[in-house]
């Protein structure tokens, strides 16, 4: 088992280090940046969730669609937290972080006959799927004006904490399976950007990424893609909304098997956003 680390401990440092920089350099950024922002809010996501499982030579394999075949929720909120701090007026830090999590029992009861014998056949599963994204990374932005573009280049951490457990009877004869996996990795990131300012309220963003890793016990790609909207209530808050696009397909090697998640979530973010 693998404790989960808080992907914000080892940037923080950064972070502080940034807003005091940002605030002793008088450089002229874009209208569509700011020097440090804070972003908290939530995903309301659509999830479409395959687990699938093979032994080492692919001869024998299954899978399960967490939504269709287990009844689990098609949409669900959740937590998210994004901050960027402006060093200079053209480079700066960029921190990105969400969590998943989905859980669900589902019980099923029938009579069988057969040679004319009646059999009661119960069985019962539940399963449970957690994962967790986040990212760092130094961006450099291209241009002064209303627009720019900016390219980032950084690490991203994922976790996957997943489990399926199954029982089953027959005339009160009882069969249980479980399997189980919690692991984690680092992996390269990638990220494109675009800001444009409206005026000193308004502005739009369209943001890119990839993280995609070959080698180790938990390895694939992640990609994100996101299109949204700000606007400023007052000088140093807003809310920006935002829809998000996420395509998850991470594949586990084990002793005895090869399993893998294929996670795609789609829906709309919202945040409090707070700028310095």
């Amino acid at each position: 088992m693998h404790r989960q680390p808080h992907i914000f401990h080892g940037s923080c440092l950064l972070l502080v280090a940034g807003l005091l920089v940002s605030g002793t350099v008088a450089a002229q950024h874009s209208p569509a940046l700011d020097r440090a922002s804070i972003w908290i809010g939530a995903y309301d996501s659509g999830s479409d969730t395959t687990l699938r499982a093979s032994n080492r030579d692919g001869s024998a394999y299954g899978d399960v669609n967490l939504e269709d075949d287990l009844g689990f929720s098609k949409r669900a909120w959740s937590p998210r937290l994004r901050a960027d701090v402006l060093i200079g007026d053209s480079q700066g830090f960029s921190f990105d972080y969400y969590r998943y999590r989905r859980e669900r029992s589902k019980t099923l009861s029938d009579s069988i006959t057969y040679e004319g014998n009646t059999y009661e056949a119960q069985a019962s599963v539940r399963g449970k799927l957690g994962f967790d994204f986040g990212s760092a990374a130094y961006r450099w932005w291209i241009g002064h004006g209303n627009d720019v573009f900016g390219i980032g280049l950084g690490a991203g951490y994922y976790r996957v904490d997943a489990s399926i457990r199954g029982q089953a009877s027959v005339n009160g004869q009882t069969a249980q399976a479980e399997s189980s996996t919690d692991e984690s990795a680092w992996a390269p990131l990638l990220q494109l950007g675009w800001r444009h300012a409206f005026n000193d309220r308004w502005r739009m963003y369209l943001n890119a990424s990839g993280v995609k890793k070959n080698g180790g016990n938990l390895y694939g790609h992640i990609y994100n893609a996101a299109l949204g909207v700000q606007w400023f209530a007052t000088k140093h808050f807003g809310i920006s909304a935002e829809y998000d696009i996420n395509r998850i397909r991470l594949h586990q090697r084990h002793d005895a098997y090869n399993d893998s998640l294929d996670l795609k979530l789609d829906g709309p973010s919202v945040f409090a956003t707070f700028r310095f």
